[in-house]
């Protein structure tokens, strides 16, 4: 899993984008809800510092999008 950091979360949209070093070309990787490790109400916060796996996006916007997350 790569590691990265919460840019910004919209806990009642439910998603957020999320930076890392190892996206390519200083990319920004689109994650939802359904995303985040755990049960129950799950959201993220601006600057938490996360592990994910990301695949390419099929969809207009960001290029890749976040398959798994959990909080560090």
């Amino acid at each position: 899993m790569e590691r990265g950091v919460v840019e910004s979360f919209d806990a009642e949209q439910g998603w957020g984008v999320i930076t890392s070093k190892a996206l390519p070309d200083g990319e920004a990787a689109w994650v939802h809800f359904s995303a985040i490790d755990g049960t129950g109400f799950r959201a993220l916060t601006a600057g938490d510092r996360v592990e994910f796996k990301f695949r390419p996006a099929n969809q207009d916007g960001y290029h890749y999008v976040v398959t798994r997350v959990r909080k560090l």
